[in-house]
């Protein structure tokens, strides 16, 4: 014996982490699952249970902790030795404490990230031929399902589907979509959830309670913020606070641990860039990293803040969640009602693309820095909507268009309507509405101009008005739609027509495009078109006139005195093809003899027209 006190004490038992701790042994301590241990009970109740389980969720959403609840569940057998299954296991049973401690012969866990071949799979092959030595149940748990290989899958997948009856599979993934549909297929599924930030609170806060810390809502907030969802993470992030203050837990220490800049900071800095202040921005920028902020995690502090903001403009009653403080709802309903949506939906946009090239840029504050300066710039200018809204209002006036307006003015859609200290800024490009079409028409064609050019393919309803089917296609044509104006001018044949209204009959074995004819004509027009289709024949395809047409022309020039004079000063030549010339190159009509000058001048266009052939070539 010795007098050394010391020597006497038992061993200290070893610190177990927040995570391990108060890991949940029931479902009842399981939090934000209840659609699982619901149907968990009922199949239980039922007797309905499945051979194989498939949980999935992110990481320390309480995967491998719920299956092994759902094990002690099954081979639970009470306090007395005589209970069934249950979602209530009992805890003091030796095959409940035998779960809990991991040392169960009869539940198997294996991690599929280190074991993934055939050979680990084979093993639980051979295993499932005999019965339990000491529970009611064999299981098998699975962890990180989604590693095994394809080989190892398909040596699973016979036991997987008719498995003996006294053997359950309980699988555990975070990458759902990498698990073969034929294993999913035989398993029943469970989705386990984020857990939300409120709950999380509330489960942090019970948690930080019984450990006796005195930890500020607002950093359990922060904790929870930075969780994700995640119970294991939270509890991590809590015991890691904890000896952080080696104290009372506030803000500021939970900030410092997870390298966070400070909550009024960042709404100082997004109302600077809101304001168009670069050089303030960029000053606020460089004071959070030199106390140590990332800037990534500045930039993802930024994008946060816009997202809430958007959503305290939907709903203002967001504003009320447990996670918010009191400072982020005032400054946030009076940041959200001086935004507007639009400024608040590009500046998301703007931070989500510039928070991915801080990530990848090798200087992360430099990448920053620009994004900052886009957004102080971006903030100057007027939502998209307004830029329209103006030019198409100078478009209707007819007149030269106003000036966009500027950011800050009266009325102006800025994203804050203070006063800036930017110099320089240069007033947005004179938007010039385009002229009205001006509708000509020729015999039954509608000709569409503007200025002596073809007309633009936006043109007012109002100022389309075909009165003959030839004006229809000439529609087409101007608008540039050409497979369709082919579609009619070949394969259709005009029975009767209206304004409004068209009865055709089509060629045999044409397809019928009547329906996308229809529907351009009314949004052309702005009233309805009625295009039915008939057994009469009809008149000719526009196409099938013009042929004749250009024929009709082409036996004319063959008999005219120009054609008939070439023939004779070279003998066997034919006329192969016709050609629009800019400008006649005839003085007089073709049956003139032309003058014998004229036949011999090098400049002369006559055998522009077409192109000639002798037996020669």
């Amino acid at each position: 014996m010795t007098d050394n006190p010391a020597v006497m004490e038992s061993p200290a038992e070893p610190y177990r982490v927040l995570a391990r701790k108060y890991r949940p042994s029931t479902f009842a301590e399981l939090i934000g699952q209840e659609a699982m241990v619901r149907t968990l009970t009922n199949a239980i109740a039922a007797g309905r249970l499945a051979h194989a389980f498939m949980l999935t969720g992110v990481r320390g959403v309480g995967k491998t902790t719920t299956a092994r609840i759902i094990a002690k569940g099954l081979n639970c057998i009470g306090p007395d030795g005589k209970g069934g299954p249950t979602v209530e296991p009992c805890g003091v049973c030796a095959n409940c404490v035998a779960i809990a401690e991991s040392r169960h012969i009869d539940v198997q866990e294996m991690d599929a990230a280190s074991r993934t071949g055939v050979n680990d799979i084979r093993e639980i092959i051979e295993g499932v031929r005999f019965a339990a030595v000491q529970a009611r149940f064999k299981i098998y748990i699975i962890d990180e399902v989604h590693m095994l290989s394809t080989s190892a899958f398909n040596a699973l997948l016979k036991t997987l589907e008719e498995p003996p009856p006294h053997v359950k599979f309980i699988f555990a993934t975070t990458e759902i979509r990498k698990v073969p549909v034929t294993v999913l297929s035989r398993c029943q599924r469970f989705d386990l959830r984020r857990i939300d930030q409120d709950r999380l609170v509330a489960h942090l806060g019970g948690i930080a309670s019984r450990e006796g810390a005195n930890v500020a809502p607002a950093a359990l907030a922060l904790i929870a913020r930075a969780a994700e969802g995640s119970v294991r993470d939270a509890l991590s992030l809590l015991d890691q606070a904890i000896a952080h203050a080696a104290g009372d837990v506030g803000e500021e220490a939970v900030r410092d641990m997870l390298g966070l800049a400070d909550r009024a900071r960042v709404f100082d800095l997004f109302e600077m860039v809101m304001r168009g202040d670069a050089k303030a921005a960029l000053a606020e920028l460089g004071d959070q990293y030199d106390t140590g902020a990332d800037p990534a995690v500045v930039l993802q502090d930024l994008l946060e803040l816009s997202h809430w903001l958007t959503r305290l403009k939907i709903v203002p009653e967001a504003a009320a969640e447990a996670t918010a403080s009191e400072h982020d709802r005032t400054r946030g309903l009076e940041l959200a009602k001086a935004l507007s949506m639009p400024v608040l939906a590009r500046a998301w946009q703007m931070l989500l693309k510039g928070l991915g090239e801080v990530r990848m840029a090798p200087s992360p504050l430099s990448a920053a820095e620009m994004i900052l300066i886009r957004l102080a710039y971006a903030a100057d200018l007027p939502p998209p909507a307004d830029i329209v809204k103006h030019y198409v209002e100078a478009r209707d006036n007819g007149g030269p268009g106003p000036r966009a307006p500027q950011g800050g003015g009266n009325g102006a859609p800025a994203a804050l309507a203070v006063s800036r200290p930017m110099e320089a800024r240069q007033a947005m490009p004179t938007l010039a509405p385009e002229r009205a079409p001006v509708a000509r028409a020729e015999g039954n064609v509608v000709y569409l101009q503007q200025d002596g050019a073809p007309a633009p393919r936006n043109l007012a309803p109002e100022t389309l008005l075909p009165e003959s089917f030839e004006a229809v296609v000439a529609l087409f044509d101007a608008r540039r739609d050409i497979m369709l104006a082919a579609h009619l001018t070949n394969d259709v044949h005009l029975v009767e027509f209206a304004p409004g209204r068209m009865i055709v009959r089509l060629e045999p074995g044409a397809p019928s495009r009547l329906r996308e004819v229809a529907q351009k004509l009314k949004e052309w027009t702005g009233q309805p078109w009625l295009i039915d289709t008939s057994d009469e024949a009809g008149a000719e395809t526009l196409g099938d006139r013009q042929r004749e047409a250009k024929n009709a022309l082409l036996e004319r020039l063959k008999a005219s005195a120009p054609v008939r004079a070439l023939e004779a000063a070279f003998p066997g030549l034919r006329l192969l093809e016709m050609r629009a010339l800019p400008k006649q190159g005839i003085a007089g009509p073709l049956d003139e003899e032309p003058p014998e000058d004229d036949m011999h001048d090098e400049d002369a266009p006559i055998l522009d027209i077409f192109d000639l052939e002798t037996d020669d070539d």
